[in-house]
């Protein structure tokens, strides 16, 4: 490596404290700005999500990039869940069956990718969670749409100003910044802060 990089490198580190503990206290502020504003709604959609859990219903995720990670994180918290004891529910990523989406996304265009699978695997009832940093995807606008039109319950993670969201979702969550980064750090947070809920709801012990 070139040295002058080397030593600018070691000679930045020396500000590295201070930019650590600023992101952690950026990402802190916006969790408890955000968990603030919609804690009353987080209870109601756990228990109505608990209730369609035991009533047979299923959770289906969909996302793109990063935010995709979550909608997978999500599911797989459900399927697989990491306490003993609690309960497994079904939950399923739309992006699971890549030859399908890719076929779609080939054949017809990538902005079908979700809403052809749901209109297959989605039931009346059933719920569909959409997690995006914008709320401008059309491949998840188009899924929540279809959603609504099957009575299923739509539910969407954005951040910045909502873009579509507000208006195609029951329940509808914003992380209200700019910053990708801190509204990827909010949404996992939500992963486990609603996953838990859920089970609580169900009567399981409060333990995380």
């Amino acid at each position: 490596m070139n040295a002058a990089v080397i030593d600018k490198i070691d000679k930045s580190t020396e500000s590295f404290r201070d930019k650590i503990l600023r992101k952690c206290g950026e990402s802190v502020e916006m969790k408890e700005k955000f968990f603030e504003k919609y804690a009353d709604e987080i209870e109601e959609l756990s228990r109505e999500m608990a209730k369609r859990f035991v009533d047979g219903k299923k959770l289906l995720t969909m996302g793109n990039g990063g935010s995709l990670a979550d909608a997978i994180h999500f599911t797989v918290e459900f399927t697989h869940p990491i306490i003993e004891k609690r309960a497994a529910f079904p939950a399923i990523s739309l992006v699971n069956d890549t030859a399908t989406m890719t076929a779609v996304g080939n054949d017809i265009d990538f902005s079908r990718v979700f809403v052809n699978q749901l209109r297959l695997l989605g039931q009346p009832g059933d719920m569909a969670l959409a997690v995006s940093t914008s709320g401008k995807s059309p491949n998840l606008i188009y899924a929540l749409e279809e959603a609504r039109k099957k009575e299923m319950l739509t539910i969407a993670w954005g951040g910045k100003d909502g873009g579509r969201f507000p208006d195609i979702a029951d329940y509808c969550f914003i992380v209200p910044s700019y910053s990708i980064h801190r509204i990827q750090e909010v949404h996992a947070t939500l992963v486990h802060v609603l996953w838990d809920l859920i089970h609580i709801a169900l009567g399981a012990e409060d333990v995380i």
